[in-house]
C-alpha cells in the first residue's frame, strides 16, 4: 500500500522576497500524518493551513492568509512539494513571503532532494476527479476532467513576439517534472515592473529570479532556459495552485490563458459539490500508477 509521506529531516534557505525585496528565512519541517501542508509565520506566530478558504489575493501570486497575516508566492514552492507527492509539511517563513530564489521551483527541488522523503503509517489518500468542472472568463478558462493518469495542458497568447501563442502539455510524473518544468522561470514586461514599483511590488525582482522583458525581446544576457519557457512556467504555477485542494489528485487538467486566479477558482469549485471527486486510499493496483509518478 501507498503511504503518505513527509520529509526526511528539517531544511533551511534564505532569499530575496519578490514584492518586498527583502531577505527571507525559510524551513521546511516534517509532520505526521493526516497534517496535511501547514505555513506559520515565525515573526507573526501564526498558523495558516493551506486550504482554498485561506486564499486572500490571486493578483500577481497565490497568497493566504488568516488573522490579518499573509504570505505571498507560494506557488513556486508549492509546485515542486506537489511534484514530489508529498503529504504533510510545516512550512517556516519570517516574513510575509517565500522567497523568489531563481524565479522557477528547482531551488525547492533540490532543498527537498536535500531532506529526502518518508514514508509514514496512514496510507496515501488522493482525489480522483469524476466530472469535468471549469471555469471559464471570456475565452480564458481552466478545466479538470476524468482521467486514469495526470496530464497538463496549457496554451498561452500574448501580443509579443518572443511569446505570441505557446502550448505545452505534460504527462506528469515526478521526473518529467524535474526535467521539462522545474527549471521555467517566471517572467514580466518592464512596463509592468515599472508600474508594480510605483505600487511597491516586485521590488526584488531582477534578472536574476524572471524572465524579463521590453516590447522586442528578452533583457535577461543568458536568454531562456526553454524556447517555450513561458507556457511551461505557467504549467508550474498551475501545478502549484492546484496544490490547495489539499491531495495529489488524478485527472486532467487543461488551460486556455489560465492565472493564479481562475486557478483559485476552479479548486473552489471543484471541492464545492462532493459529485466532482472522490477521495481514494490508495490500493495497490492504483498505486502503482502514483509509485510510478512519483519515483
Amino acid at each position: 500500500m501507498k503511504r503518505q509521506t513527509t520529509i526526511g529531516k528539517k531544511v533551511e534557505l534564505v532569499g530575496i522576497g519578490l514584492h518586498k525585496g527583502v531577505p527571507v528565512h525559510l524551513s521546511l519541517e516534517p509532520m505526521e500524518s493526516n497534517s496535511g501542508i501547514v505555513f506559520f509565520r515565525s515573526d507573526a506566530g501564526v498558523s495558516i493551513p493551506l486550504t482554498p478558504a485561506n486564499v486572500v489575493d490571486t493578483k500577481m501570486a497565490t497568497v493566504i492568509g488568516k488573522e490579518g497575516v499573509n504570505i505571498s508566492t507560494i506557488e513556486h514552492m508549492l509546485s515542486a512539494i506537489y511534484a514530489y507527492g508529498i503529504d504533510n509539511l510545516r512550512v517556516i517563513v519570517d516574513a510575509d513571503e517565500v522567497p523568489v530564489m531563481d524565479g522557477s521551483s528547482m531551488s525547492f527541488c533540490m532543498l527537498l532532494d536535500e531532506a529526502g522523503i518518508v514514508e509514514l503509517d496512514a496510507p496515501k489518500k488522493v482525489m480522483r476527479i469524476t466530472k469535468e468542472v471549469e471555469i471559464r472568463e471570456g475565452d480564458k478558462y481552466v478545466k479538470l476532467s476524468p482521467s486514469n493518469d495526470l496530464n497538463y495542458d496549457f496554451t498561452i497568447k500574448f501580443s509579443h513576439p518572443v511569446i505570441d501563442r505557446q502550448s505545452y502539455s505534460l504527462k506528469f510524473t515526478k521526473e518529467n517534472y524535474k526535467k521539462e518544468i522545474a527549471r521555467a522561470r517566471t517572467f514580466g514586461f518592464v512596463h509592468e515592473v515599472q508600474y508594480l514599483r510605483s505600487k511597491g511590488l516586485a521590488l526584488g525582482g531582477s534578472l536574476e529570479n524572471a524572465v524579463v522583458l521590453d516590447d522586442k525581446r528578452v533583457l535577461n544576457p543568458e536568454g531562456l532556459r526553454f524556447s517555450d519557457e513561458f507556457v511551461r512556467h505557467k504549467i508550474l504555477d498551475a501545478i502549484g495552485d492546484m496544490s490547495l485542494i489539499g491531495m495529489n489528485f488524478i485527472g486532467n487538467y487543461e488551460a486556455f490563458a489560465g492565472s493564479h486566479d481562475l486557478n483559485h477558482k476552479l479548486t473552489v469549485k471543484l471541492l464545492k459539490d462532493p459529485a466532482n471527486y472522490e477521495v481514494i486510499e490508495l490500493a495497490t493496483a492504483e498505486s502503482k500508477v502514483m509509485a510510478k509518478a512519483y519515483a
